[in-house]
């Protein structure tokens, strides 16, 4: 079996202590490497375009141009870079703020660093992973405006779309949805845009979240 290329991550934060405790702790998985840092978001920005990243891992607070800026400037202009934000800051406007600007995941710093590395590998993929309480904030935000928006009842979805959605709420990759769901990743991918639809979303987070405040399904904690 050949071996897969390495995740190229760029760090992101202010501190240059976290930046290096994260560096050391990254180098522990050897499919993750660290290709860059930066101390703010203007040189984020710069250093995306030079180093061309696979992922992202994002600070929000910082001089100058803060991290939601950095992470829209940089999806604009590379959109194929994922970004897993990685702070301390969960109001609703930073969650919301950075996930409308492109971030595919939202971990806390003092998440367990197997929930970061998980994260990070999910986001290679195109996948997203949202701490349980990164998520409460979501739905309190999400809930007042669903009574505005078209969104569809449970029997909408198909009884095979909703056991996908479920899995999703888990933090399922297409990968593990298949091997779940005993199905080719191609028919996953299938029901995932099936389900994106019904629901208005134009991610998976957002059909998550919408999906929890309208009951469909339920976030839970990992732990």
């Amino acid at each position: 079996m050949s071996e897969e290329r390495a995740i190229r991550i760029l760090l992101v934060d202010d501190h240059p202590v976290m930046r290096e405790g994260l560096c050391l702790v990254l180098g522990t998985q050897p499919d993750l490497q660290v290709v860059g840092q930066a101390a703010g978001g203007g040189e984020a920005i710069a250093l995306a375009r030079e180093k061309r990243p696979d992922v992202l891992i994002m600070d929000l607070e910082m001089p100058e141009v803060g991290g939601v800026e950095a992470i829209r400037r940089i999806k604009a202009e590379l959109p194929d870079v994922q970004v897993v934000v990685y702070t301390a800051y969960h109001t609703e406007e930073q969650v919301l703020g950075s996930m409308r600007a492109g971030a595919s995941s939202y971990l806390l710093k003092g998440a367990p660093r197997e929930e970061l590395f998980r994260a990070i590998r999910l986001a290679r993929d195109g996948h997203s992973l949202i701490e349980p309480l990164v998520a409460s904030r979501l739905l309190r935000q999400v809930s007042p405006r669903i009574a505005g928006l078209t969104v569809p009842t449970t029997e909408e979805l198909t009884p095979r779309e909703t056991e996908v959605l479920e899995l999703l709420a888990c933090g399922f990759a297409n990968k593990q949805v298949a091997t779940e769901l005993r199905c080719s990743v191609r028919t996953v991918k299938f029901h995932v845009s099936s389900i994106l639809a019904k629901l208005g979303a134009s991610n998976r987070t957002e059909a998550v979240t919408i999906a929890a405040a309208r009951g469909l399904v339920t976030l839970r904690d990992r732990g």
